[in-house]
């Protein structure tokens, strides 16, 4: 026996999602703001603290395939909700970790709760709302991210000002709770699981592998010297554990990585775009908030504040640019919106400095979150709508994994590249905050290495607008809303 949706279904879908996605964009942001006190208080090194923050996007990246194709098996409820449940329990944890090397290993194990939340939240949304309505529903979510990232720095400064340590990974604990409640009560599961019989643990072992490796060379480079033993062999193991991940998942029965999805052109260009677009913009506020923690002498809460334009430019664009992309297609405003990040980040590369005025570095924020939510809920509709709902789960999980590859290159390229262009006591300084004995020549030293991350990061966004271009012209068909079938959920 099957039940039917209500007419009001998707939008008590979409509550449980945004509280899932608010709780994951704070718990990373607020991390964000308090790195440098956590650097200070668990006497973490440089490339313990880089790991700190690339172990939870490492595995959630890692796993985030294996969710969706989970999630159309089982079915995105229960997943869903255990997600919630995990990432509260390790949330509880980290916050009682007595040295870095304890947090890295909650944390990698929060990122599998993380994965579970964020790699069916797309998915959940995308079944529940008629595609002619899911660019409005995708550009709120986006609403709910950029609240998150106005909220996130705030709340990181001002716990870490306030309270211990502890609390910034503590306060997820009553949204966790709450979450879970919500959706275990909220949730169906629209689409019927597929029940295919396999899954591809290889292909997931053969990516971690080659992710890790690249990750871990990649920063070993820019601590220790890219010729380094370490550093070259992690790289090139991390090149071959991809090429067998690419050669396993074309002969794999039940494939991780849906590679004939990439056989549709607004599918395959999304998706790059995507990817480029998270590899430009990922690192942002990390760098703000060791420029101005680290260079400028802020305080955390400050620092916070100082970050909130690009999330509120963001905030404001995004349902709007949902709204045009279910009329007119994702085409123009996504391809519009990754060139408006590009240049925002070329502004940031020709005129940051340490004594910048805020004015200045603030109007590029704004450019930038426009162009952030511009981009976004149009190129994530366009690729959700490009495949059948049975593969939703699937599609849902190459976005947010090539997103948050994304993200951890961008990461980590430009912490490796703070590392190699820096004396490692001033990569330390800035690292922890505690810039106070640099000299001008050295903070100068430091605001060139940062005009040079903006440089490149604009190199690659203005890859991703051509990437969004190249999708080609496809306006969203106008369908009647039908009530979606449901399974019963045990």
């Amino acid at each position: 026996m099957s039940l039917r949706t209500t007419a009001h279904y998707k939008w008590w879908a979409l509550s449980a999602t945004s509280l899932g996605m608010l709780m994951a964009v704070l718990n990373g942001t607020t991390l964000l703001i308090a790195l440098p006190t956590l650097v200070r208080a668990l006497h973490m090194s440089a490339f313990l603290s880089i790991w700190v923050l690339l172990s939870y996007m490492v595995v959630q990246t890692a796993l985030v395939l294996t969710v969706g194709r989970l999630s159309d098996i089982f079915g995105r409820k229960r997943l869903y909700v255990a997600g919630f449940l995990l990432f509260t329990a390790a949330a509880l944890a980290a916050g009682l970790a007595p040295n870095g090397v304890t947090l890295l290993v909650i944390r990698a194990i929060q990122a599998i709760g993380g994965a579970l939340v964020m790699g069916n939240a797309t998915a959940i949304v995308s079944d529940a709302f008629p595609r002619h309505q899911l660019g409005l529903a995708l550009g709120i979510n986006s609403i709910v991210i950029a609240l998150g990232q106005v909220l996130g720095p705030i709340l990181g400064g001002l716990l870490i000002t306030v309270l211990p340590w502890h609390w910034v990974f503590w306060f997820n604990v009553p949204i966790g709770l709450m979450g879970s409640v919500w959706a275990w009560l909220q949730l169906k599961d629209v689409v019927a699981p597929t029940r295919e019989p396999r899954i591809d643990y290889a292909g997931n072992a053969a990516y971690m592998a080659g992710l890790t490796s690249l990750l871990v060379g990649v920063t070993a480079g820019g601590v220790e010297g890219w010729s380094s033993p370490i550093s070259f062999g992690a790289i090139a193991l991390g090149v071959a554990a991809f090429g067998l991940f690419l050669a396993a998942e074309q002969r794999a029965p039940y494939p991780l990585f849906s590679l004939s999805l990439f056989k549709n052109r607004l599918f395959a260009m999304g998706n790059v775009a995507n990817l480029f677009i998270a590899m430009g913009r990922g690192a942002i506020v990390l760098l703000f908030v060791f420029y101005f923690q680290g260079g400028r002498g802020d305080s955390p809460l400050q620092a916070g504040i100082l970050v909130i334009p690009l999330a509120i430019a963001m905030g404001v664009t995004a349902p709007l640019s949902g709204w045009i992309a279910d009329r007119v297609g994702a085409r123009g405003p996504a391809s519009l919106g990754a060139l408006l990040v590009a240049v925002g980040l070329l502004g940031f590369a020709t005129t940051l400095t340490i004594t910048s005025a805020y004015s200045t570095i603030a109007a590029w924020m704004v450019l930038v979150g426009i162009g952030n939510g511009l981009f976004n809920s149009p190129n994530t509709s366009s690729i959700m709508n490009a495949v059948a709902t049975n593969q939703r789960g699937v599609a849902a999980g190459t976005r947010t994994m090539l997103l948050n590859t994304g993200n951890v290159f961008s990461t980590a390229f430009v912490l490796a590249l703070i590392a190699s262009k820096l004396p490692a006591r001033v990569t330390m300084a800035i690292l922890s905050g505690t810039t106070g004995s640099l000299s001008p020549a050295q903070l100068g030293s430091f605001s060139e290495v940062l005009r040079l991350a903006f440089l490149i990061m604009a190199l690659i966004a203005l890859g991703a607008a051509c990437l969004s271009w190249l999708r080609g012209s496809a306006r969203p068909q106008v369908q009647p809303e039908t009530q979606g079938q449901i399974s019963r959920v045990s």
